[in-house]
């Protein structure tokens, strides 16, 4: 490797913004080059007339002591420690989530808790077979009745398709180890809250938004000599004679002898040149992503909730999840005589809902917050609708068959690595993603031979909170105390 040798990295969200410090910090010439105005993808921090919108809700949780120190290295006190607290409306009422046994006895009553455990207990008696889908592996963990009460109507919901084509591992990389039946079970004599997994109870979470992350690592990686370009989509990757030599993006041509990319896989194949063999292309083509968008409401008067957010199992709402931004940090929200609320919506792009008109959108939200009894459509001050495009990959039948055959390709044209959750099609967390980027640049920086494919693979959803690594247990830092002490209060 020469001083001169160049590395980009394709896209400018959590994995390739820690592919592009990490580069710049050991000295690599480094452009990262990122389609939209701004950085952090699907993590940035959207700003409208002084408010701070999240896309998602992006709680900064990991047992990854690397992807957490970087975290503090990088904004060191702007990174506050928040405390969780959200719940699902479901049939009219609200659950606390993680589910508490108590809570749930109270919700669901005698009567149905009585069907729950006859569904519960002749699916314990059944056999296991093959868990191909979403539907087999929850049916068969917590019974038909618990299955279509509170996850087929949500899950068709965000994914837009129906649980019978969802694959199970989306399942168990998300809902491992979160039995609804372990809750209940808490209330039992003899069992308690200490035989049951929860999730955690506080985050990390930065000051402004999680956008103000991303925006210091790129501002970090120009100060060490690197590049990071907005608004220069990538055209074209050439590879010739297998080997990624130059990409086009911007209008411009840059010369290189490695790329990282978190492009989707399904934009990437028909990059590069020359092309794959066709039968990657109809592969690339045949991968689904579920786009979402955001309408974040002005609303006057106090905050509707205290929840970070709201998960909607009303089969009769369309939204299916509402943040509240202010219990993120209140500093998203810069009126104390006003909140601000985020309802997420998910569907297809080109479907009506994606080709509204904000005024309807608005509309349809400030309606729905009342419908919910949340908030009267009243109270609404503004509203702003931000979409985000290629959000989710979707597991659906044939995922896995098509990415494997991507992989087997990119693993081919020396010089290019994927990261992150569509440069790998995996429903990858933030941490993720960095740790993803981490182990890109250790192989080429140090030639080391990790599979950046096996992050995250053995299904395992790291919000839990695993009980002999609590990594939030460190007392909180004076910078912390402050800030909560600071807080409007409301």
């Amino acid at each position: 490797m020469t001083a001169t040798t160049r590395t980009a990295v394709l896209g400018a969200g959590p994995g390739g913004l820690t592919a592009g410090l990490l580069l710049a910090r050991a000295g690599r010439p480094v452009t990262v080059l990122e389609a939209d105005a701004q950085v952090g993808g699907l993590a940035r921090t959207v700003e409208r007339d002084g408010y701070r919108f999240d896309l998602g809700g992006h709680r900064f949780y990991t047992r990854s002591r690397e992807v957490e120190a970087l975290w503090h290295e990088v904004l060191g006190e702007e990174m506050l420690l928040r405390p969780r607290r959200s719940r699902i409306r479901w049939n009219g009422r609200f659950l606390d989530y993680p589910l508490r046994g108590a809570d749930v006895v109270r919700q669901l009553g005698p009567l149905e808790l009585t069907r729950a455990g006859a569904s519960y207990a002749r699916a314990a008696l059944r056999r296991r077979g093959d868990e191909e889908t979403f539907e087999d592996w929850v049916t068969r963990r917590f019974g038909r009745r618990l299955f279509e009460l509170f996850f087929r109507a949500y899950t068709e919901k965000v994914w837009g398709v129906p649980t019978s084509e969802i694959r199970a591992e989306w399942a168990a990389q998300r809902i491992r180890g979160l039995s609804f039946w372990r809750a209940v079970r808490s209330t039992l004599p003899g069992v308690g809250p200490g035989h049951v997994k929860s999730l955690i109870e506080e985050f990390h979470y930065p000051r402004l938004g999680p956008g103000q992350l991303w925006e210091a690592m790129a501002t970090e990686i120009e100060r060490l000599g690197g590049e990071v370009r907005t608004n220069a989509a990538v055209t074209r990757i050439e590879a010739p004679h297998g080997r990624v030599r130059e990409i086009h993006a911007g209008g411009e041509r840059i010369e290189v002898d490695a790329a990282i990319s978190s492009l989707p896989l399904r934009s990437l194949a028909g990059l590069v040149a020359p092309g794959p063999p066709a039968g990657v292309l109809e592969a690339a083509a045949g991968l689904r992503y579920r786009d979402f968008l955001t309408v974040a409401l002005v609303l006057d008067g106090p905050d509707p909730f205290p929840d970070t957010w709201i998960y909607v199992h009303e089969p009769d709402a369309r939204v299916a999840r509402i943040q509240n931004f202010r219990a993120w940090s209140p500093w998203l929200v810069p009126d104390d005589t006003a909140a601000c609320v985020g309802l997420e919506y998910f569907c297809f792009a080109g479907e009506p809902l994606w080709e509204a008109p904000d005024s309807e959108l608005v509309e349809l939200a400030a309606r729905e917050l009342e419908q919910l009894g949340l908030a009267a459509a009243g109270r609404v001050r503004a509203g702003h609708v931000v979409r985000v495009p290629k959000a989710y990959p979707i597991y659906d039948r044939e995922y896995a068959q098509r990415v494997e055959r991507l992989r087997a390709w990119i693993q081919g044209v020396g010089g290019l690595q994927t990261i992150g959750r569509n440069g790998l099609h995996r429903y990858n967390n933030s941490d993720h993603s960095m740790l993803t980027a981490m182990r890109a640049v250790e192989n080429l920086l140090d030639g080391a031979s990790h599979d950046v494919w096996a992050v995250n693979a053995d299904e395992a959803y790291l919000e839990e909170r695993p009980t002999e690594q609590p990594y939030l247990d460190a007392p909180r830092t004076p910078a912390m105390e402050r800030a909560l002490a600071e807080e409007p209060a409301r």
